[in-house]
């Protein structure tokens, strides 16, 4: 009950002109735990419990001194990576706006643009021991179009790690079911010690997103 005593869910049921899609989306927010949570532990979206879940299992941050978040927007992965190293440096890019987060610098600036890898590195000052991807091309309702659109973000971001890690470095990508082509696999095994799959708690069953984890970048030659 809200403090006006209305039901919410009683009123996402009834709202009228509101689509039968987004009125599931408002029901489903609404009686999500993990919404819920990120509203009481100050993340910004629910997302935030997917990288805390994928750091429990593979200690990806503790230790970082040089992070970058692709697809920072709305911020809570760079949160999480705050309150984890609080004294790694912290760089995000996102086509959309997001709000400051202390202590990361943000570029509102699509990554695929020629720019964007050399104005991350220069904010970085050096090369970043992990680099975070939860990009995800907008879908055009196309279902082998919305995966080919966003595996293309997920290769861009393995090679910019690949061309910009430090040895010994990660790479964390959202991917979508299925996990990853064979020749971005083949590419990430060939530079990183061990490639694995994932599919946090936090991932709604009903999502065809998966992550892939590469740890232990070999360096370049």
């Amino acid at each position: 009950m809200t403090r006006s005593g209305r039901d919410p869910e009683k009123r996402v049921r009834t709202a009228k002109k509101r689509t039968e899609s987004s009125t599931r989306w408002l029901q489903r927010q609404l009686n999500d735990p993990y919404v819920k949570k990120a509203k009481a532990d100050g993340y910004r979206s629910r997302a935030a419990y997917k990288l805390i879940e994928l750091d429990e299992k593979f200690s990806l941050i503790r230790g970082s001194r040089r992070v970058v978040d692709l697809g920072i927007a709305p911020g809570g992965w760079s949160q999480v990576v705050r309150v984890k190293a609080p004294k790694a440096q912290v760089v995000g890019i996102d086509l959309l706006p997001t709000e400051p987060i202390e202590g990361v610098t943000i570029f509102e600036m699509d990554f695929m643009d020629d720019a964007a890898p050399a104005r991350l590195e220069e904010a970085l000052g050096g090369p970043p021991d992990l680099v975070l991807s939860d990009m995800a091309a907008n879908t055009v309702g196309h279902k082998q179009t919305d995966h080919l659109r966003t595996m293309g973000l997920v290769e861009a971001g393995a090679w910019f790690a690949v061309e910009t890690l430090d040895k010994g470095g990660a790479f964390v990508a959202k991917v979508l079911a299925g996990g990853t082509d064979a020749d971005l696999l083949k590419l990430l095994k060939s530079h990183f010690k061990t490639v694995k799959h994932a599919k946090p708690p936090a991932s709604r069953k009903d999502s065809s997103e998966w992550y892939v984890v590469a740890q232990g970048f070999k360096g370049r030659e």
